[in-house]
């Protein structure tokens, strides 16, 4: 399965919705069962513990979104996309770099985030 520029958006979006049954439900779909999410500060795998690991990041940052911060590089299984995390509308205090990995029915299997910009409390 190829992974698309599309998957990017629907990633994002995953993490920036806040209600709890609608954000399970966008996981559900997008990530496979066993899915392992990996960045510095991170290493979770399966959707409970992704599903947790966004309401943390959630609750640490309220108010704040995940906005795609430029192309979307998209081959084979893999795409790798970088994004910005701040208040809607105001300068983005945390930026980063995923790379995610499909498996043969196009879910997430794999998230290896890397982080370039965040502010020295967290």
């Amino acid at each position: 399965m190829t992974a698309t520029p599309d998957l990017a958006a629907r990633y994002l979006a995953a993490w920036n919705e806040t209600d709890p049954a609608a954000r399970r439900a966008a996981v559900d779909e997008l990530f496979s069962a066993d899915v392992r999410y990996t960045d510095p500060l991170a290493d979770v795998t399966g959707r409970d513990a992704l599903d947790a690991t966004i309401a943390a990041v959630q609750g640490q940052f309220p108010g704040f979104v995940f906005t795609l911060a430029g192309p979307v590089d998209a081959h084979h299984d893999q795409l790798r996309f970088p994004w910005i995390l701040g208040p809607e509308g105001q300068e983005a205090p945390i930026a980063g770099v995923d790379v995610a990995l499909t498996d043969d029915a196009g879910r997430i299997r794999a998230v290896l985030g890397f982080l370039d910009r965040v502010p020295a409390a967290v």
